[in-house]
């Protein structure tokens, strides 16, 4: 945990509601982010957590269940104390959206725990849940008045993807927006949890060195990469439906392109932050079909091995239908339209069975002349990138020039390297633990506003028709562990640029 969030003041006394209680993501970060809040004494002080799912269960045979997650899934040491304190407060109530009266029965379950903790009727729902539960649970919530704000808060958290495409994007907005105002929607993106991702604002608008060459005169392009190791292992029917491009792009990339591009705000508070966000996606030029093509690549994965794993091809894996579509990779060559950006491409990439791990922001400046260096012995320069890492490791880290030691003018590329782990000494975490304490307090500075995902929707469409009017016709393939499709390549290679090394 970092310092800053060790100084934040304890939320209002609030009840936690998590639908999808016995799923993967509540064991995995949920939880485990709850337990890492309580251990830095940030939950309220009077806190009870309500897990909500179809099959029914005992309070004890749920405390046993999250316990045993924590264990697994804990990013610390656990405190059996902390433990037994945070799992004393959970209670479990079976509840469907298909069964209408249920709903009424979790609405006198939360009356009365509330007057029996005091709790003070501030409630946070955390749909941890399959996204067609979305409307359906958010509708018995409306219905029920457990979203009616009298006095006391009440919040809804949505994990992705918020929609398939931008019909379906807007169809969930209006729906939601009929139950509850917009300030009560907290749309999460685990990856604005990291503290890197974070930085960004402050790397650029805290210091002075930056912000004045953090535009198109200084600035050749921008690389956004977010790669995976893992193939689709068992989760072959809902990636068969969604696919890489849906899966990342509108929401953890188009977040990181926006924090890097957007305009300083006028203060630093939700509105004005996400308002400049959301002008960002705005501003990416919409391509013809024949430009989508040109400035995409799509491909699938085939048999290959990673570490001691061998994966198969990607439609010979279970649940994909073996004539497939729907890439594994993606990579995009995106413009803004705007004076800050204006000739500026943004490359954009993000895959399955890759053969690294690793999720950076690559920006690559102007190369300086070469005239005063006439007569010497160099000929070229090594390029300068300021690269933020955000997966595995957090750093920054900065590529420059410098003179190579002896009687001649010889240049060669250097780096500084910025470690977070190795100068804050922070505590490991889920990266939910930041969000989730702002979903408690009602900071929605994090997360996105129903604006921001439309525009992002609206910037993919394109190559989504793009690519479902063209069929099989532009899949490109690439062997499971490798760096993915050489096309990838190409579409920097024609421009005169090509991708930052791994190292």
């Amino acid at each position: 945990m970092t310092k800053d969030l060790q100084a934040k003041r304890k939320p209002e006394n609030c009840a936690f509601v998590i639908f999808g209680v016995t799923g993967d993501l509540t064991h995995r970060l949920v939880m485990p982010s709850l337990y890492n809040l309580a251990a830095e004494h940030l939950l309220p002080e009077k806190f009870c957590v309500v897990g909500v799912a179809r099959k029914g269960q005992s309070d004890d045979e749920l405390r046993d269940s999250l316990l045993k997650g924590l264990k697994q899934f804990a990013t610390r040491p656990i405190d059996d104390d902390i433990a037994r304190k945070l799992l004393e407060c959970v209670t479990f109530v079976e509840a469907d959206p298909k069964d209408p009266p249920s709903f009424d029965r979790l609405r006198e379950h939360l009356d009365s725990l509330e007057c029996a903790q005091d709790t003070g009727g501030n409630r946070l729902f955390y749909l941890a849940t399959p996204p067609a539960a979305f409307a359906p649970t958010a509708r018995e919530l409306g219905r029920t008045g457990m979203m009616k704000e009298n006095g006391a808060w009440r919040r809804l958290v949505i994990e992705k993807p918020f929609g398939t495409d931008l019909v379906t994007a807007r169809a969930l907005n209006a729906e939601l927006l009929k139950i509850m105002e917009e300030h009560q929607i907290y749309r999460i993106d685990h990856y604005l949890g990291k503290e890197t991702v974070q930085n960004i604002l402050v790397l650029r608008f805290a210091n002075g060195m930056f912000e004045p060459i953090w535009n198109r005169n200084h600035i050749d392009h921008v690389q956004i990469t977010v790669e995976e190791k893992l193939g689709v292992g068992h989760r072959g029917g809902f990636y068969d439906a969604t696919g890489a491009l849906r899966d990342m792009v509108p929401n953890h990339l188009f977040q990181l392109m926006s924090l890097v591009a957007m305009e300083p705000p006028a203060r630093f508070d939700a509105h004005s932050v996400r308002s400049e966000k959301a002008e960002v996606l705005t501003a990416i030029q919409r391509p013809s079909e024949e430009e989508a093509l040109k400035s995409s690549v799509r491909a699938q994965y085939l048999a290959g091995r990673i570490g001691d794993d061998e994966l198969p091809d990607y439609r010979k894996t279970e649940e994909v239908k073996p004539g497939s579509t729907t890439e594994t990779f993606v990579a995009l060559k995106l413009m803004i339209d705007n004076w800050r950006w204006a000739g500026v491409p943004f490359y954009l990439r993000t895959g399955k069975a890759l053969g690294h791990k690793r999720t950076e922001v690559a920006i690559k400046f102007k190369q300086a002349p070469l005239s005063m260096f006439n007569g010497t012995t160099v000929d070229r320069l090594s390029q300068n990138f300021l690269t933020i890492g955000i997966a595995p490791t957090e750093t920054i880290e900065l590529q420059f020039n410098a003179k190579i030691p002896g009687p001649s003018i010889t240049i060669d590329g250097v780096e500084m390297k910025f470690k977070y782990g190795d100068y804050f000494r922070a505590d490991p975490s889920t990266g939910y633990e930041t969000l989730i304490y702002d979903c408690m307090i009602g900071d929605n500075i994090l997360f996105q506003r129903a604006d921001g995902v439309e525009a992002g929707w609206e910037a993919v469409q394109p190559f989504l028709d793009a690519w479902q009017n063209a069929g099989t016709n532009g899949i490109e393939t690439y062997e499971a562990g490798s760096d993915g499709p050489a096309c990838a390549d190409e579409l920097l290679r024609r421009d005169g640029r090509s991708w930052r090394k791994y190292s």
